[in-house]
Formats: C-alpha cells, sequence, structure tokens
C-alpha cells in the first residue's frame, strides 16, 4: 500500500506540472501539438535518465525510484493526450501533420530514453 502512495506522490507532481506546460501561451497556427510532443519527449528523456542512473548506481531507493518513474513521469506525459491529438488533426484533414506528429513523438521520444541512457553511461 505504501508503493501506492509513493506512486501517488509522483503522479500529483508529474500531473501538475503537466497542466502548468499546457498553460504555455504557444500555439502555432497548423494546430500542430507541439507542447504535448515536447512533454512527451522531455518525458522520456527523464524517464531513460532515471531507468540508467538506477542501473549505474545502485543504491537508489526502490520507492523514490517507482514515485519518480510510474508516478512522476507517468503523471507528466500523456499519451491520451498524443491518441486525442492525433485523431484531431487526421479529423482535420491534416493528414500529413498527423502522420508527422506521430512520427516525430515515437521517434523522438525512443531516441530521447536512448539519449539519456548513453549521457549516463
Amino acid at each position: 500500500m505504501i508503493d501506492c502512495l509513493f506512486v501517488g506522490i509522483g503522479g500529483f507532481i508529474g500531473s501538475v506540472l503537466r497542466y502548468l506546460a499546457g498553460l504555455i501561451p504557444y500555439q502555432p497556427d497548423s494546430g500542430f501539438p507541439i507542447k504535448t510532443l515536447a512533454i512527451n519527449i522531455i518525458g522520456s528523456f527523464l524517464l531513460g535518465l532515471l531507468a540508467a542512473l538506477a542501473a549505474k548506481f545502485e543504491g537508489f531507493d526502490p520507492r523514490v525510484l517507482l514515485m519518480l518513474r510510474a508516478g512522476l513521469c507517468g503523471g507528466f506525459t500523456t499519451f491520451s493526450t498524443f491518441a486525442y491529438e492525433s485523431g484531431e488533426l487526421f479529423k482535420a484533414g491534416n493528414i500529413l501533420t498527423g502522420i508527422i506528429y506521430i512520427a516525430l513523438s515515437v521517434i523522438l521520444g525512443v531516441l530521447a530514453a536512448v539519449a539519456a541512457q548513453y549521457i549516463v553511461k
């Protein structure tokens, strides 16, 4: 049960940070969801960084890692918003923009996680 509390604390922090990042007053005319893309890439980098640091330094408290990885990163990043915005782009007829958004989200997210792990090594 204490693990759930740690995840909840991290999730609260991550969700509030996600909300605050969404308040950044920037919206391109194209409707491209740049804020969600940036949030998910930052979250992917952070998760990769945490995983690499935990593997390199064995002294990490497992509950703190749980709070940061599942809670903070899980609350900060948002697959549901990514999926919704992708669908909205397609629905609005912005097929190419939607495909680019999906490709960039997946490719840059994976590259960010790998880059963070590479930096730690």
